[in-house]
């Protein structure tokens, strides 16, 4: 496989359209980026993807974490949330009002912060609890988010990082304008609304952190890597000691400095007219005053000459990182730091560690990565040991890798290999309007041109073998960090006292003038486009098989599924014949000289087992699928058992099995599981240790080898089926074999019982789970528009109220999921994660709004317009043209459902979701998971919800 694109030089050329806007573009630019700089400095990014009739928009601003004032860490995080709170026409009945009595606040918060006296620091905060009581009066919770869903958006969200905080939503296209009336609102002022509710929810971000090893560890690393650079010294979520003393003004300082339109940018990506776009942006946003940015002296790393240690604890399995200290991103040095991280680890394909190490089974896991940031980046190293190894000697290993990289030792084949792989990824990427759009948004924030970012990988391919042996050799010395996690109590946790916030009034009913026009100011309708599958997909038998093409007609990439209607219902040893087949090898190929043939020639392999199907799946340059298929036949087909191998793949699966014991995650989602299903169900049916220790290779290679004599059928996505079809004919073989009956799993109903696992947190996480009644597809449309209304997303009542007006919880939400599959149940979850002082009080108002199915007229035919907009401005495309009507046949479906869906919803009104509440879900008993520190639960009030038991590890996960 050769990507060649060395002959296609990126070139920047500048044009000037008939409205007389300049933009410039960049030659061979398959996907024709346009670049506006508008005269206030505000550069527009503008792209065409006719996907569907929608468009991904940024709004990505140069500036994040590392611009927070040292005194007030955690700002532009704080500011990117307070964004979203409105404006002085947006979010507000009576701007006059609330604007005295906000300014009163921010003096106060100001006092506040000066103050010294935790006594006084406590009255103060009383006093600005009542002040802000005042205040709600006034305001309109969550109105921005209001008015962004009835457009019809979907993705509504931001983030901030060390150099960023970007804005983010995918509107319909005939959305547009009003998109950027709103945008160009909220980007001219900042009105810091209902402050305190929405600090409090950060600080409950900030300790949902805490329960995240993953952060703990990073942020030790990234300390000790940047002892200078705010890289290293700010955190994203702030210190905890700001985040109790923010100051209005400084927020207010922060954003009138940095949110200019000469630092921050457009990126439209969609169904857009060139031309037409860059009139409307330069009409909203054009008129928003260039400003000088504060300077900045930059701040240099002195080179790291020894290595630094640190040792941090979780309740989590141990495991060892390393890093070193890199250039920014698209130097010389952060690109072969890529490199080598690619050398050692290539996606778990054929790197230095994903043979030697993984493939091995030396280690439980291990990874190489590089990221170049804005200014400096880092090459790391992640290994996860056994529990017979020390982290001293898992350090020791992968220090081994690093060695073979410095003298050489790897296959010639590779370094090309890795280059075209970045140049597949890439080609990936780029095909989706979103993904084009995080490239572009990226390369804006990295203050690098769209000229350079497209010629990077002719860079890379400029890269020697000898250039990389080089640098290995003068980069990797003992300049490093490693970052020790031990098993053991983290003694860094911050337990935080709820600082008693009175509730706020949110004002469900009130609409700002800014809503009412928005809403009044009727776009023209974009018309729903249902798909005719029949038509789309292209169906054929060759000798007994189905096979099914589907036209890719974006790129040259494709893709072959092999679908088998059997799973680990019908097999229980299905799932571990498949995962046992990564590590062996065939009579003619070991086990890494296949990674290494599917891997030069570009072909990824994936093999996923579900409980009524197996999915074996090919990717890559379609010129090379029939070698995939001919390499992954002859794996199958000749596989070679080896029972050395198969006990050391035995001993990893208990080991990983342990691992998901210490692991809060892997333990929530088992304690889900067990609320909801009780003891018999497909969770905890897995073959036992002394069922896979006194079982024989053979038996697992034997179902491997015979997989292709079952029924099966076949999906190809890509440009050449009638090429296809010849070259696949060669390894069908007739069905000889028949499918076993599945096994049958009972699913209780749910009475009441309260369940609850023991695990050292700072937060409290509860979800509750309600079995319904079996699947009805004509209640689909009902149950879209109550999860918009009720329990998902920004605007709903749960967040509001739980969120917005009482600050209980930074996550909160209630979901009805309708089964997949016809004669079985729905379920409907609610879920809080929060400070264990605040969980009863969560609880009570989750109650209290379900008790009832509150309605709010407007807020009811918002969730509705919204429901309506996105089906129609959504498409089917791609692959997804087909594995919809997989999913569909389970329901018994063979058109496109969306249709009948959207006519549910046309004529869908309050009494007929007030109905399906009433019949459908107020019935319901629910069980309940609750995980956290026991020491903190409140056994009395728990007791209350219903029987209560404590579950240890080895009940929820079987073994």
């Amino acid at each position: 496989m050769n990507l060649d694109m060395t002959d296609r030089k990126y070139k920047k050329t500048i044009h000037t359209d008939t409205n007389n806007y300049q933009y410039t573009t960049v030659t061979h630019d398959e996907n024709k980026v346009r670049i506006y700089t508008l005269k206030n400095g505000l550069q527009v990014f503008l792209a065409q993807n006719f996907d569907a009739p929608r468009i991904q928009t940024y709004i990505p601003v140069r500036t994040g974490s590392n611009n927070d004032p040292s005194d007030n860490t955690g700002l532009a995080h704080y500011l990117e949330h307070m964004m979203f709170k409105g404006t002085s026409k947006i979010g507000t009945q009576n701007w006059g009002k609330e604007k005295v009595l906000i300014e009163r606040i921010s003096d106060l918060y100001e006092q506040h912060k000066a103050e010294q006296n935790p006594e006084k620091k406590k009255e103060i905060y009383k006093k600005i609890d009542e002040v802000s009581q005042e205040a709600s009066q006034f305001a309109i919770a969550n109105e921005y988010d209001k008015i962004i869903s009835s457009l019809g958006a979907s993705g509504t969200n931001a983030h901030t990082w060390f150099d960023e905080t970007v804005y983010k939503n995918n509107i319909p296209n005939n959305e547009l304008e009003k998109w950027l009336k709103v945008e160009k609102e909220r980007f001219s002022e900042m009105v810091l609304r209902l402050f305190h509710t929405e600090l409090e929810s950060v600080y409950e971000e900030f300790n949902r952190a805490q329960d995240n090893d993953s952060r703990l560890v990073n942020d030790t690393l990234m300390e000790a890597l940047f002892p200078t650079h705010p890289n290293g010294q700010q955190t994203t979520l702030g210190k905890p000691e700001h985040l109790k003393n923010p100051s209005m003004k400084a927020i207010h300082k922060y954003f009138d400095e940095y949110y200019v339109p000469n630092n921050y940018a457009m990126v439209l990506v969609g169904d857009l007219d060139f031309e037409k776009t860059i009139k409307l942006v330069d009409q909203y946003f054009g008129t928003i005053p260039y400003k000088e940015l504060p300077k900045k002296e930059p701040i240099t790393e002195q080179p790291m000459t020894q290595i630094v240690e640190k040792t941090v604890y979780s309740p989590t399995t141990p495991r060892v990182q390393l890093a070193w200290r890199t250039d920014s991103y698209g130097t010389r040095e952060a690109m072969l730091a890529d490199v080598v991280a690619n050398v050692l680890s290539n996606r778990g394909e054929a790197g230095l560690l994903d043979l030697h190490i993984n493939q091995t089974q030396k280690m439980l896991w291990a990874q190489a990565y590089s990221l170049g940031l804005k200014n400096y980046g880092f090459f790391s190293i992640v290994a996860v040991p056994k529990e017979n190894q020390t982290l001293l000697k898992a350090r020791a290993m992968i220090l081994e890798q690093v060695e073979l990289v410095k003298k050489g030792d790897f296959p010639d084949w590779m370094l090309p290999a890795i280059i075209n792989d970045f140049k597949l990824q890439r080609m990936k990427a780029l095909e989706t309007a979103s993904g084009l759009a995080n490239n572009l948004y990226d390369t804006y924030i990295k203050g690098r041109t769209w000229e350079q970012e497209l010629n990077e990988m002719d860079e890379y391919a400029e890269i020697t073998r000898d250039e990389v042996i080089a640098f290995a050799n003068d980069f990797f010395q003992d300049n490093y960090v490693v970052v020790n996690k031990e098993k053991g109590i983290n003694d860094k946790l911050l337990r935080v006292e709820n600082p008693g916030i009175t509730a706020i009034k949110i004002n469900r009913e009130a609409q700002s003038e800014f809503l009412k026009d928005i809403v009044n100011d009727k776009s023209q309708d974009i018309l729903p486009a249902f798909i005719d599958y029949q038509k789309e997909i292209t169906t054929e038998v060759i000798k007994d098989k189905k096979i099914s093409f589907v036209k890719n007609k974006y790129n040259e990439i494709a893709q072959v599924h092999f679908i088998f209607p059997f799973g680990s219902d019908h097999d229980r040893k299905l799932g571990v014949s498949t995962q046992i087949l990564q590590y062996l090898g065939t009579d003619l190929f070991s086990p890494e000289d296949l990674k290494n043939e599917f891997f030069k020639i570009g072909i990824t392999n994936d093999f996923k087992t579900t409980s009524d199907q197996l999915h074996i799946s090919l990717s890559g340059l379609e010129e090379n699928i029939e070698k995939g298929v001919e390499l992954l036949q002859h794996w199958m087909k000749n596989v070679v058992p080896d029972q050395e191998i198969y006990h050391q793949f035995v001993e990893t699966i208990f080991e990983n099995r342990e691992a998901g014991k210490k692991d809060k995650n892997r333990i929530m989602t088992a304690l889900t599981n067990y609320t909801k299903l009780g003891k018999g169900s497909r969770f905890l049916d897995f073959l036992s240790k002394d069922e896979l220790q006194n079982t024989k290779v053979e038996e697992f290679t034997e179902r491997i080898k015979n997989i292709f004599k079952f029924q099966y059928q076949i999906f190809f996505y890509g440009k050449d089926f009638g090429k296809f079809k010849q070259e696949i004919e060669n390894f069908i073989e007739t069905q000889s074999r028949s499918i076993p009956d599945p096994k049958k799993y009972p699913e209780p109903e749910t009475v009441g019982n309260v369940y609850f696992t023991n695990y050292d947190m700072v937060q409290m996480e509860m979800s509750k789970i309600g079995k319904g009644k079996d699947i009805n597809i004509e209640n689909f449309g009902k149950i879209n528009v109550f999860n918009e209304y009720f329990g998902r997303g920004l605007s709903s009542i749960v967040f509001q109220e739980i969120r917005e007006s009482k600050s209980l919880a930074y996550s909160a939400y209630v979901s009805y999921s309708p089964s997949t599959e016809i004669g079985h149940p729905d379920y409907i979850t609610t879920y809080i994660g929060t400070q264990p002082d605040k969980l009863q009080m969560a609880v009570d108002t989750m109650t209290e709004l379900m008790a009832e199915l509150p309605e709010v007229t407007a807020q009811f035919e918002n969730a509705k317009s919204a429901a309506l907009k996105q089906i129609a401005s959504t498409r089917i495309t791609r692959t997804n043209i087909f594995f919809n009507t997989l999913r569909l046949q389970k329901l018994g479906i063979t058109h496109d459902f969306r249709k009948d869906i959207y006519n549910q919803i046309e004529n869908l009104k309050f009494e007929d979701v007030k109905q399906f509440y009433q019949s459908e879900i107020k019935p319901i008993q629910f069980n309940t998971a609750i995980i956290g520190k026991k020491e903190n639960l409140n056994l009395e009030a728990v007791e209350k919800m219903g029987s209560f038991k404590e579950l240890d590890l080895e009940e929820i996960f079987g073994y």
